[in-house]
């Protein structure tokens, strides 16, 4: 089986701060896949040396071309499987290995869910030094066609290239700067990729009038297929009770992009919010007030905060929309955010959905000094979210439960739900 990801490096023409030790530059190489790394990337060692090869999957023997070798490990694309997984599936996206936007098309979605299920749990005994039972990775509904917002980007126009050499894409696998040309992405919505032609022709019309690169925003929202970020766009949440939520906000600004698992996701982190006993809920870094509308019905009352103050005007206009009348939405900074908090610490969770680096110390040594009695922390970045654990265990709290969700499949990417109980 051959499969090789990048064709076009079959050069052998030497980058010059390529370091030659311990492969020459294209050398290739055999390498037993043992394991994926939280990055996606198969993993395996050609005696003790590590080897990382992308679209590689446990089990299998591969060659792999090396491109980059570190201080204590090297990295290698993929040019042929000798030994395939039988987990090995043939990918839906013909760009699959080029475009840097999915990891795991290769591999049967069971599996991804297994090794999803697998990653919360070695990076929680390496990164937190904790052991606990993490439930298996809850599936999409939809495995393709389930992302309601894409970014594709383009490069500023070069002048000594062809005029018809305008790629409007995504990032190369293992690339900064190449794009690569996407006229449909399986991983996009039916109604996205019915729209993409359009917008892409309508880019590439107006090509000449870009002086730099930019990206594109496509969501797709029940006013329909929407590219101007500034527009205000509805999502609708249906509860398990049966009723309807309604969230305005900017159509660029963050929103969870699989409405499919959006319910169920909800759903449970809240169920985890109030399992523990708890009367109030405070809501941080509460965006438009998604977790916090959703929960209204379940708490006395519900504060959100959010440093974002255009963000907070969002959630309060939300609530009175939906006529919630015990949420309150607050624009506090990082250093002051739990001055809000004046409601008894063991009748109170704290749910927390910070952006992909996770918290910082001002905000957690906060969180620990008002001891609420619960923490739910909803995080797309289980690393980072195993660092800040490893200190609120320290601080006296317990794990009650770890939950990962999948909200984009045929990715690396993992959202986790990681329930607190003080002790």
């Amino acid at each position: 089986m051959t499969t090789n990801t990048h064709p076009e490096e079959g050069t052998r023409k030497v980058p010059k701060k390529f370091n030659p030790v311990p492969f020459a530059y294209h050398e290739e190489i055999e390498v037993e896949v043992e394991t994926l790394t939280n990055l996606g990337d198969g993993l395996g060692r050609v005696g003790n040396w590590v080897i990382m090869v992308p679209f590689a999957l446990p089990g299998e023997r591969v060659v792999g071309r090396i491109w980059h070798n570190a201080a204590n490990f090297s990295r290698a694309d993929l040019v042929r499987v000798l030994r395939p997984s039988s987990e090995r599936i043939s990918p839906r996206c013909p760009l699959f290995g080029h475009c840097g936007g999915c990891q795991y098309q290769n591999l049967a979605y069971n599996a991804q869910l297994a090794w999803k299920t697998r990653t919360v749990a070695e990076l929680l005994k390496r990164l937190a030094g904790a052991d606990a039972p993490v439930n298996p990775c809850f599936p999409s509904p939809q495995e393709f066609h389930y992302r309601s917002k894409i970014t594709p980007h383009f490069q500023a126009l070069r002048h000594d290239k062809a005029t018809t050499d305008f790629p409007i894409g995504f990032l190369a696998t293992n690339q900064r700067e190449k794009i690569v040309d996407i006229p449909a992405c399986p991983i996009a919505t039916k109604a996205i990729n019915e729209a993409l032609p359009g917008i892409r022709a309508k880019t590439r019309a107006n090509k000449t009038s870009y002086k730099r690169g930019a990206t594109i925003l496509i969501r797709e929202t029940a006013e329909g297929i929407v590219t101007d970020p500034r527009r205000i766009v509805t999502e609708r949440l249906t509860t398990p009770e049966g009723t309807s939520l309604e969230l305005k906000f900017p159509a660029g600004d963050f929103f969870q992009n699989n409405p499919y698992i959006l319910p169920a996701f909800t759903h449970y982190a809240l169920s985890q919010a109030r399992n523990g006993g708890s009367s109030f809920l405070l809501d941080a870094y509460c965006g438009s007030g998604l977790f916090a509308l959703a929960g209204a019905r379940y708490f006395k009352h519900v504060t959100g905060i959010e440093v974002n103050a255009e963000a907070v005007r969002t959630a309060s206009l939300n609530a009175q929309a939906n006529n919630i009348t015990n949420c309150d939405f607050i624009a506090g900074s990082a250093e002051r955010i739990f001055e809000a908090m004046d409601t008894p610490a063991h009748e109170t969770t704290v749910l927390m959905d910070p952006p992909r680096r996770g918290s910082d110390s001002v905000f957690l040594q906060q969180l620990i000094a008002r001891a609420p009695n619960r923490v739910v922390y909803v995080s797309c970045s289980p690393d980072t979210q195993m660092r800040d654990l490893k200190i609120l265990l320290s601080a006296g709290y317990f794990i009650a439960d770890i939950q990962p969700f999948d909200l984009f499949p045929q990715t690396r990417h993992i959202e986790n739900i990681l329930t607190l109980q003080r002790k």
